[in-house]
């Protein structure tokens, strides 16, 4: 893999055309990660508040994990972004 982000067969997601970071996925990994990851922050997005109510701070869990697939999220799609991330300002690459 080069320095400069991922070759094109190894894409999963496309460069956004203006600014910084990835436009939607092209390949089906990527959207297997993108409907796993909304699967995921819905599901615990439901447990947030019924914990909230009931235990307060263990509301902190769900939301910790949100935080935490969130990341993921960001770091699998800039790892498989295809011409990796960085600013675009409309050109074509």
């Amino acid at each position: 893999m080069s320095t400069d982000g991922p070759q094109s067969e190894d894409a999963w997601f496309a460069p956004k055309r203006y600014g910084y970071g990835a436009g939607l996925p092209i390949a089906c990994q990527g959207w297997v990660v993108l409907g796993g990851y909304l699967t995921v922050v819905l599901l615990l997005a439901t447990l947030v508040g019924p914990l909230a109510e009931s235990h307060g701070l263990l509301a902190l869990f769900p939301a910790a994990g949100i935080i935490l697939m969130t990341i993921w999220l960001i770091w699998i799609s800039a790892r498989h972004t295809r011409g990796g991330w960085r600013w675009r300002s409309g050109e074509k690459d």
